[in-house]
Formats: structure tokens, sequence, C-alpha cells
């Protein structure tokens, strides 16, 4: 598929409020598609479509390379059922590159949502999971996790080791 350009903090359309999908059309299964390669290329974990410029009710998250049972999935129309605990760590986004900052969230979430074959199922997580969820689907609500950050952002530190 493509990789679309991300949507960068300061954009209007990251604090809108995305619309329920109705139905799965071909422009859909497209953006879910790009969604993906999008999030891949960037070396994300999760992205949601307003941060592609789609004001939809839709994320996807992959966490296959961080936790043992990860794996890669579509959230259409997500509702979260409940949270608990809480956890603190660093937090950071695709729309806002090169800074992270420590965010407090709930450590377990429990969700439902359609699937790409407008299917529902419920997923519940915790940690790293739990904290996917809650930033993209807060994405949907024109939500940035900037509005939680616990002091000053910081700036990514890469480890030159990593990247070689």
């Amino acid at each position: 598929m493509a990789v679309r350009t991300i949507r960068i903090m300061g954009d209007p359309i990251l604090e809108k409020k995305s619309r329920v999908v109705e139905e799965i059309t071909p422009k859909i299964k497209e953006l879910i598609a790009d969604m993906f390669d999008t999030m891949h290329e960037q070396s994300g974990v999760g992205l949601a479509a307003p941060q592609v410029g789609m004001l939809k009710r839709i994320f996807v998250i992959d966490l296959t390379e961080y936790v043992e049972d990860g794996k890669a999935q579509v959230f259409i129309n997500p509702e979260i059922i409940e949270t608990s605990g809480e956890q603190t760590g660093s937090e950071g986004c695709l729309s806002l590159p090169g800074k992270n900052g420590t965010v407090t969230r709930p450590n377990h979430v429990k969700i439902t949502a359609l699937d790409e074959n407008m299917e529902e199922f419920t997923v519940a997580g915790s940690e790293l999971m739990a904290r996917a969820i809650l930033h993209e689907h807060d994405h949907l609500d024109g939500i940035l996790y900037t509005q939680f950050v616990e002091g000053e952002l910081q700036d990514n530190v890469i480890d030159e080791e990593e990247e070689e």
C-alpha cells in the first residue's frame, strides 16, 4: 500500500473528534493498510486515523516486537469498557517527533471494537498494550498525550549502538 504523511502537533485535525465508521468500503480498507505501512515505516506501535488526516474512529496497534503475545490489530469504533490500576512511564507520539514525556495512565484496559470485517471483538490489555490503546483512543477524541505530561517534554535520546 502506501505511507501517508503524519500530521504534526499544531495541525487542527488532531484536535477534532473523529466520526463513526458506518461500513467498510474500499477506501477504508486502503486507509487501514496505509496506516499499518505508515506506522511501521516510522517505527511506531500505534497510529490513529486523525494522525494521517482522516477523521474516522480507527486506530491500529502492533506490539509484536514488544510483548510475547502481541499482534497487529485494527480497532474500528472502539469503546473503552473499563480501566483499572495505574502506571507511570515515558510516552511519545508520531505526531510529536523527537519528544517524549512522563504520563500516568491506567495499567489495565478492556475495550470493545470492530475489526476490518466489522465484527465485534473485546480485548483486555495491561502495561504497554493498555498505554498504546488509551493513547490511540485519545487521538479519536482530539486529545494528545501532551495534555497529560507530568513535568516537561524531553528530547528523545537515540542510542547510537541500537541504530547500527
